[in-house]
């Protein structure tokens, strides 16, 4: 872990970092006491979850009743009372996703591929719920889960810093409906005077400074400065270029650092934060169009069974597929369902590796594209790469990265860790270990 200094400050405060992301969201928060050293803490306690502790994180669902007021949210929303509930009552089911607030132009993607927002709710407001909660879920567990927790809440709930965090390149609009929806959540009270404890700062960074903390500050087989050299004959640089890719559902970012190797470590940004529309949620929409396509003259083309299969694809097939080579199936029913002119027995749809890899494709190609933008557009030399995040967990994504012409003379590495974005986050606010950035930046 980062080696921190003992807090400076004349009073107590609370950092609080929300990353609402489009599959799972979550808490981290630090408590900052006058003469000690400052500890990140992640919230591993939310209501109706069934495994509590550790790296805890909550779906990011939301039930609306037809008046639109929240019913259920995150963990709660899987209980089957309440989705018997919601079937009976006609509730609204809404998956966050980051695109709600707006996103850049591109060609593969419309407004039909977003889920439609509540009769009633914009996006702010709906985010604003979410926040709402997790705030409330977050109070709870400082409360209960420290000595004399109802004291220490109340000795800093007036002056909370918050650390709100949305994709690279998201700038004006986005980043005033987040503080919108702060507002609506009631982190803040209204008044422009309170706004200066809400901070929004890209995923790119708050990424870098969870590698920091949780990865490369622990870890001696990190492969920064590396040569195949004598010891003795390799002069250390004082700095190294290095890019992260930061892979998840909907957007893929990544940022370009200079990082500064001696104490104390610090990073600038050397080149324009990029951001890509190409997440693993694009695969699965792609595989959802080959099967919607394959099937449309089957008995098994039912918009309902297409989904299911969508489904099973998405948790399935594309989070283990890694050889194009191989045969990919997608169980959808029983051993009773079966149509051999479409690949169907046993209840599994069977898929060409060839075609699955093809759904990848445009998510690499996207990366190589944006990556070799980065390059040119900064002086520094950039030897390596991270890529981190819940889609970089698939191999063939890695591997097919690994062998493009764009990463030939690049380090490409893969931490076995996950990182928190929220820990990450609150290490901004108080490590401060990017010294500077190349864009606008909103604090």
């Amino acid at each position: 872990m980062l080696s921190r200094q003992p807090y400076q400050g004349q009073s107590r405060k609370l950092v609080l970092a929300f990353d609402v992301g489009t599959t799972y969201s979550g808490v981290s928060y630090c408590i900052l006491d006058p003469g000690k050293v400052p500890k990140i803490l992640g919230v591993s306690r939310y209501p109706a979850q069934e495994h509590v502790g550790g790296d805890s994180r909550i779906p990011s669902i939301l039930y609306y009743d037809q008046q639109g007021v929240v019913r259920a949210t995150g963990s709660e929303t899987s209980q089957p009372h309440i989705i018997e509930q919601a079937e009976d009552e006609n509730w609204v089911k809404l998956e966050w996703r980051e695109l709600h607030l707006g996103h850049m132009a591109s060609s593969h993607i419309n407004d039909d591929d977003i889920p439609p927002l509540p009769m009633g709710k914009s996006a702010a407001q709906v985010l604003g719920d979410f926040m709402r909660y997790l705030f409330t879920c977050t109070r709870t567990y400082i409360v209960e889960s420290h000595a004399r927790g109802v004291t220490l809440w109340r000795s800093v709930e007036n002056s909370i810093e918050f650390v709100l965090m949305h994709p690279n390149g998201w700038e004006g609009l986005q980043q005033q409906q987040i503080r919108r929806a702060a507002g609506l959540a009631g982190l803040i009270p209204s008044g422009d005077e309170h706004q200066a404890r809400i901070h929004l700062l890209t995923e790119g960074q708050a990424i870098v400074h969870s590698y920091v903390n949780n990865i490369f500050a622990s870890e001696s087989n990190i492969p920064i400065a590396c040569s195949d050299e004598p010891e003795d004959e390799v002069e250390e640089p004082e700095s190294q270029g290095v890019v992260v890719i930061d892979a998840g559902r909907s957007t893929i970012n990544l940022s370009a650092y200079s990082m500064k190797l001696s104490p104390p470590m610090s990073f600038e940004e050397v080149a324009p934060a990029e951001c890509c529309l190409e997440g693993s949620g694009f695969v699965t929409q792609r595989a959802h169009a080959f099967i919607k396509d394959k099937l449309a003259n089957s008995r098994y083309g039912a918009p309902e069974i297409v989904q299911q299969m969508k489904d099973a694809f998405d948790t399935t097939t594309r989070v283990r597929f890694r050889d194009p080579g191989e045969p990919q199936y997608i169980k959808f029913g029983t051993v009773h369902d079966k149509d051999p002119q479409y690949n169907i027995r046993s209840g599994q749809l069977k898929l060409a590796g060839e075609d699955v890899a093809r759904f990848f494709e445009p998510s690499v190609e996207e990366i190589a594209r944006a990556f070799e933008k980065q390059r040119r557009g900064t002086a520094v030399s950039i030897q390596h790469a991270f890529l981190v995040g819940g889609y970089a967990a698939n191999d063939f994504l890695y591997s097919r990265l690994q062998i493009h012409p764009a990463f030939s003379d690049v380090h490409l590495c893969r931490p076995a860790r996950r990182l928190r974005k929220a820990d990450g986050a609150v290490s901004f606010c108080i490590d401060y270990l990017v010294t500077s950035r190349t864009s606008g930046f909103n604090a």
